[in-house]
């Protein structure tokens, strides 16, 4: 049996008296009810569609003039809120302009005004005396400089954001599993208290050519020497008096043919006596049986050059790991190395050879890679750039990360998927408002890259390594200033980084709705 209203509820829409629950005072905002009448109800009953009609009226009107606490059961607080904001200001225009005008000021001082005078500057000539029209863009459009600029900057633009959001993503889910993870976070992310200067005075540092010196070299030099052989003695050479001559290629070879008769002394110089200085003194080679030839090879040199050209003295050095070559007819017949005391001895078919000291003997050490080079230079900067801002990436993607419901990853385990599968079609798709927060911010970041390309790219590279923000530089200040083509390429700048804005504004709105 439909219940009758009270008549004493008036315009509360007929609330029963007894509904099991407590008393609650009723407000405006509270008593909105939908509109509803029931087909078995007797004709006075007060649910009919005027006595809704007249409460969410009510509501209404307390929202309006924010008194009510909200706009009915429909709405929320939030509606509520932003209702009575607006209402608000509406009636007091003043006192809303007078809590902006700061920021207007500084906005206006800082951004507006720059934008439109370097707009209104691109149009003008070097010293802004005359109008000059498109000429600055059709100039900086066909300079090779700022091509090269425009270049580098897109590998930027694809490149660093890439690699940054990839990385943190990496760490971020890694760093989830193991109990040392906020450490390690922690780690990754400390390059970002450091600044752009700073790091690229680090990273120059570190992309020395001299191994002794760039830690990257250091590095690559030890692995590459564990697995290749080097030359023994990289600087020694003979005197132009020395019973040896140059050979192409490196290599020097006796100026006579050798016999079994006598030991041959082959004395080199070039080597500094520190480096020298652990070999064991040097030893003349005895004659040996069965028409073998011997010699001697070592640092014809004393320190304070009291020792006799070609003769070996007691204080000089032997040259020990040399490799001895015979040689006849341009065809190799015997090989000896020196020994500890720089002797060697070879075999009877080298009898009436030409000696040959080959070219390894004297090859310069490796000395890694040319990291700041025309070829290298900008994927390295790009790398100092990864290591400061891959810490920022995981950071963000942790904390979104920690926002996925473990019930979706857990229930994808129990149905058989595979680590990869849940990371894949589950965690990556979640965290895709994210990603692209990340990958939109970097972005903008990139496009406006400058303090690491001037800090790390030395002179004779820093062409290669140009980018759009480091030729406004150059050309609005360097040797030959032109602030009217430096003008037309921040206006560039602005253009590449508005789209990308937009794009990450929009995607903020569009997240702030759901």
């Amino acid at each position: 049996m439909p219940t009758p209203s009270n008549p004493s509820s008036g315009a509360t829409g007929g609330i029963p008296e007894d509904t099991g629950a407590p008393d609650a005072p009723v407000t405006g905002a509270a008593t909105s009810t939908s509109s509803h009448t029931d087909p078995a109800a007797p004709p006075g009953t007060e649910t009919d569609t005027e006595a809704g009609t007249e409460t969410g009226s009510a509501a209404g009107t307390a929202a309006g003039t924010g008194k009510g606490a909200g706009s009915g059961q429909g709405a929320g607080p939030r509606a509520g809120k932003v209702a009575a904001g607006a209402a608000a200001l509406r009636r007091r225009p003043l006192t809303a302009a007078l809590f902006l005008l700061p920021a207007l000021v500084v906005l206006g001082a800082l951004v507006v005004y720059p934008i439109g005078y370097s707009v209104y500057r691109s149009f003008m000539d070097a010293d802004g005396s005359s109008f000059v029209g498109l000429d600055n863009f059709a100039e900086i459009f066909t300079d090779d400089g700022t091509l090269i600029a425009f270049r580098n900057n897109l590998v930027w633009v694809i490149v660093a954001p890439a690699v940054c959001t990839a990385l943190g993503l990496i760490f971020a889910v890694l760093t989830e599993r193991v109990r040392w993870g906020t450490a390690f976070k922690l780690l990754v992310f400390m390059p970002m208290a450091i600044s752009m200067l700073a790091s690229g005075i680090i990273f120059r540092l570190v992309y020395e050519q001299d191994p002794d010196r760039g830690i990257a070299n250091a590095m690559w030099t030890t692995v590459h020497d564990t697995f290749a052989d080097t030359a023994p003695w990289p600087e020694a050479r003979p005197r132009t008096d020395a019973p040896l001559k140059a050979a192409e290629g490196g290599a020097y070879l006796t100026r006579e043919t050798v016999d079994a008769a006598s030991p041959v002394s082959l004395p080199l110089v070039g080597i500094p006596p520190k480096e020298a200085s652990g070999a064991a003194p040097a030893k003349k080679a005895a004659k040996a049986e069965g028409g073998k030839v011997t010699g001697t090879v070592w640092l014809d040199f004393v320190k304070g050059g009291r020792s006799e050209h070609g003769v070996i003295d007691q204080q000089e050095k032997a040259l020990a790991g040399i490799e001895v070559e015979a040689v006849k007819d341009g065809r190799t017949v015997a090989k000896a190395t020196t020994a500890e005391d720089g002797t060697f001895t070879l075999p009877a078919s080298a009898d009436g050879a030409t000696l040959r000291l080959p070219a390894g003997n004297f090859a310069q050490p490796y000395n890694g890679v040319d990291w700041l080079g025309p070829t290298l230079v900008t994927p390295a900067i790009i790398g100092s750039y990864v290591w400061m801002w891959a810490g920022f990436a995981m950071v963000l993607i942790a904390a979104g990360l920690a926002g996925v419901p473990r019930e979706l990853l857990e229930q994808a385990r129990v149905d058989g998927a595979s680590e990869w599968k849940v990371f894949h079609k589950i965690t990556v798709p979640l965290l895709a408002p994210v990603l692209g927060v990340v990958t939109v911010t970097l972005m903008i970041n990139v496009l406006k890259i400058f303090d690491l390309v001037y800090i790390i790219s030395p002179g004779a590279t820093q062409r290669e390594a140009n980018v759009l923000a480091l030729q406004l530089y150059l050309k609005s200040f360097g040797g030959k200033p032109d602030q009217g083509a430096g003008s037309a390429i921040a206006v560039i700048l602005l253009l590449l980084v508005v789209p990308v804005m937009i794009l990450n504004i929009r995607r903020l709105r569009r997240e702030s709705r759901r």
